[in-house]
């Protein structure tokens, strides 16, 4: 499999993941963690769920490849998510040593991968590797048909 099929691979695994978070009533935002071609964690978004700001899908999915792999430092992953990276995931990211970093969608209001800010770009000790709009059509799709059915139901 090329370095294409992977990418698509692992983000649909990650679409999976919002879907999850989509059926909960939440935005359908996922992540994976790929280590050695195989995903060791997953997480979605459960911001409403969990009453909490940081339950974001790529803090659950850092969280638990941290848990498995015993160590704050995942210098030998890759993160498949959703949606372009917040500021707090970026921050989250660049901590955890991230070297590569793969998105779906944009998002003009808070992405810090290009789309509001570049923080990969700033003079941090770690600098990720970065490719956005994988999958994009997908991964944004699911976000537009959530938020369609959110505004259907409050009217």
């Amino acid at each position: 499999m090329n370095a294409e099929n992977n990418a698509e691979f692992f983000m649909r695994a990650a679409i999976d993941q919002a879907k999850l978070a989509a059926k909960m009533g939440e935005v359908p935002v996922g992540a994976v963690i790929v280590k050695d071609g195989e995903i060791i964690a997953a997480g979605h978004n459960r911001r409403e769920t969990g009453k909490n700001a940081l339950l974001h899908a790529e803090l659950s999915a850092i969280n638990s490849a941290c848990e498995i792999l015993q160590g704050w430092r995942l210098w030998q992953c890759e993160l498949y998510v959703t949606l372009e990276p917040c500021p707090m995931c970026a921050g989250a990211i660049i901590n955890a040593r991230i070297p590569d970093v793969f998105f779906g969608a944009y998002d003009k209001k808070a992405g810090s991968c290009g789309s509001v800010i570049s923080l990969f770009d700033y003079p941090y000790n770690h600098k990720p590797r970065l490719r956005g709009g994988v999958l994009e059509e997908e991964c944004s799709a699911l976000l537009s048909i959530f938020f369609k059915e959110l505004r259907k139901n409050k009217t």
